[in-house]
């Protein structure tokens, strides 16, 4: 799937377009940054082709005196990882110096750049856009993010000039994605792997770009390992910036059957590392967390079930996910979690037979019934298992737009009690009967 990221300046609106685009209120519109779960990441469509969105936006921090500092970093990073780049800016304000900049920046690259003129609600304001023409592009776009207003012109040309869909010959081999932020362990938990391991058959090139597919079988199972890790120079990058971790995750994610999730126990299970969680999770892939360097925080006392408590506190709702203490170093566990890892791909590619499914879920609703909405029974009278490439399941019912979401929840939680869908997401559809 093609990555479009939206670059520009603070305050031109990216994030309210973000919004429109995947038409949820997901990212962040005030002027001050905070804290939202996948506020930079969605997926969009248009005239039947779907991409990936990346909103920088949220991704400055600091005072205004390192805006600039952090807007080129985010610029470059787009440049390098999206197949087509959408510049905003505003009309109010006109063009800015640091306007100036960034389309310098994407002037160089040989990208598709869409310069998009924000808040153009009016024919006086249209006519106010032609001094954008000084940024060197071809052309422009007036938008108004607001109201939506010229969208539909962009994005035609836009998702033309997307790369068509390539396929690739696959061996139908699952593909485990090792991702987390920089400095984890994943280059040393693969080298740990394959270093003393003597099954690997080849190194292929992956789906995702600049990826490596190794071909591992252990435990008499054979798959794609997929190494995100070491693609980027570090020295291109400052460690803890967020948008290299998600901009990196975001392809291996989802080319993916399970992602093995390594972050460094020392430095705890912090926001970026919840980010790329929450960027697997959306996607339905099969999770597995490993926490690194666990034999450094052994040292501290700290036990496992305390850390993994402080895991899945952050996790909440999804708390059923697999969590691995290791240390890549002392060749800890390391083979645990791949066996981990397989056990999540065989329960996420599970298949429930209708009549075990009846046969096992009627009497738990019958005895927990949906509450009365109203006054009226709600009567759950059939469920099926749907041909996802995750589990998913219909429950067909006389009122289905009675049924909430905690009794959804209810019956996924029960789905995995009774059928073991440990590490793996579970969509519930309550349909007309």
């Amino acid at each position: 799937m093609s990555i479009v990221a939206i670059v520009g300046r603070p305050n031109v609106g990216k994030s309210t377009f973000f919004n429109r685009l995947i038409q949820r209120r997901e990212a962040i519109v005030d002027a001050v940054s905070g804290v939202t779960r996948d506020r930079h990441y969605g997926k969009s469509d248009w005239n039947g082709k779907e991409f990936s969105l990346i909103d920088t936006g949220g991704y400055v921090v600091g005072s205004d005196d390192i805006f600039e500092a952090e807007i080129d970093k985010q610029v470059t990073l787009a440049i390098d990882e999206a197949d087509a780049i959408i510049f905003m800016v505003e009309v109010e304000s006109g063009v800015t110096g640091m306007d100036e900049d960034v389309a310098q920046l994407l002037r160089k690259s040989k990208k598709p750049v869409f310069l998009a003129i924000n808040k153009v609600d009016n024919s006086k304001r249209a006519q106010d856009a032609v001094e954008f023409y000084s940024l060197g592009f071809e052309r422009f776009y007036t938008i108004s993010s607001i109201n939506g207003g010229g969208t539909g012109d962009l994005l035609d040309d836009l998702v033309k000039a997307l790369p068509q869909a390539v396929e690739h010959m696959e061996d139908s081999l699952p593909r485990f994605a090792v991702v987390g932020r920089p400095n984890a362990g994943k280059s040393s938990f693969i080298n740990a792997l394959i270093g003393e391991d003597r099954y690997i058959v080849t190194d292929i090139a992956g789906t995702t770009r600049d990826s490596i597919d190794t071909k591992y079988k252990r435990f008499g199972f054979e798959f794609n390992l997929v190494d995100t890790a070491g693609i980027r120079k570090k020295s291109k990058v400052k460690e803890d910036l967020e948008f290299y971790s998600v901009m990196r995750s975001v392809r291996a994610i989802e080319h993916c059957d399970v992602i093995i999730l390594v972050f460094d126990a020392s430095r705890g299970f912090d926001g970026q590392v919840q980010n790329i969680f929450w960027l697997a999770h959306r996607n339905n892939k099969g999770v597995v967390i490993l926490a690194n360097k666990w034999d450094l925080i052994e040292k501290d006392n700290q036990s496992a079930k305390e850390f993994e408590k402080y895991i899945k506190k952050q996790c909440e709702p999804y708390t059923d996910v697999p969590i691995v203490f290791i240390s890549v170093l002392n060749k800890q566990r390391i083979y645990k979690a791949i066996e981990t890892a397989v056990e999540v791909y065989q329960n996420r590619t599970k298949k429930i037979k209708t009549s075990t499914l009846n046969d096992t879920m009627l009497p738990i609703i019958e005895h927990t019934s949906p509450p009365q909405y109203k006054g009226k029974y709600i009567k759950i009278k059939y469920v099926t298992q749907l041909p996802t490439p995750w589990p998913s399941f219909a429950f067909f019912a006389n009122l289905p737009q009675y049924v909430k979401e905690p009794y959804k929840r209810f019956l996924e939680n029960q789905l995995r009690k009774e059928f073991d869908f440990h590490g793996v997401p579970v969509t519930v559809f309550i349909r007309k009967k």
